[in-house]
């Protein structure tokens, strides 16, 4: 129970941070919860399903090739991911009424996000432990926040827009980019020092992350100037 405390408690710290940043007009909890269920079980799902049939086309077994690792972390991992939260807040989050307003495609696509972290956190804690906790709570579990933040500040963007296709897109395109990059640094471990990359690329994610949130914040019709 404690290991599971652990796997969940930085998911929720983070859901609560957004949740308050959604300063204007509130989303309903029960659809909030909705969103995070599909992330935690339909998008692990469907993840799972794509991995398994890229690896039967492309089998990438050799762990010391560069080439092979970036494709896995930019194609293999980040964009399959990236692609499973995507059709989540693209099919059920962006369509429903409820998602009237820019900020809005960030607090459901880190609720997409945030769910599919706490089954991914909960298994990798379950089998390393605590120390496997504490490490994915500063490192993991924000950079998936971070990956469905970029995502949605397009997604918001693209629901009130004439190019709601690209804007979509590009969504999806900047969230598989970081995502990519993140691991790429990582399963390249083989190279010393390059993991610092990884960390990189995560610091920019937040700020990158703050600043759209606060845009979406300053852009909201529900704004109040006083």
């Amino acid at each position: 129970m404690t290991l599971l405390l652990l796997a969940v408690a930085p998911i929720f710290i983070i859901i609560v941070y957004v949740y308050l940043k959604d300063k204007h007009e509130k989303e309903p909890k029960s659809f909030l919860f909705k969103n995070f269920l599909l992330g935690a079980i339909v998008s692990i799902i469907v993840t799972t399903l794509i991995y398994v049939l890229i690896d039967l086309v492309l089998p990438l077994n050799d762990k010391t090739s560069v080439l092979q690792q970036f494709i896995k972390a930019f194609f293999l991992v980040g964009l399959t991911e990236e692609f499973s939260k995507y059709i989540m807040v693209r099919y059920y989050a962006q369509p429903n009424k409820e998602f009237n307003e820019p900020y809005d495609g960030i607090m459901y696509a880190v609720m997409v996000s945030m769910g599919f972290a706490a089954t991914e956190n909960i298994m990798y804690v379950l089998d390393g432990g605590a120390q496997t906790a504490l490490v994915r709570a500063f490192t993991a579990v924000p950079a998936h926040a971070t990956f469905g933040i970029i995502m949605g500040y397009f997604m918001g963007k693209a629901k009130f827009s004439n190019n709601r296709i690209k804007l979509n897109l590009l969504g999806l395109f900047f969230a598989t980019l970081f995502h990519g990059a993140y691991d790429f640094f990582l399963f390249i471990e083989f190279i010393p020092g390059v993991w610092i990359g990884a960390f990189v690329s995560l610091i920019i994610g937040i700020i990158l992350s703050r600043k759209a949130i606060k845009k979406h914040q300053n852009n909201s019709k529900f704004k109040i100037d006083l």
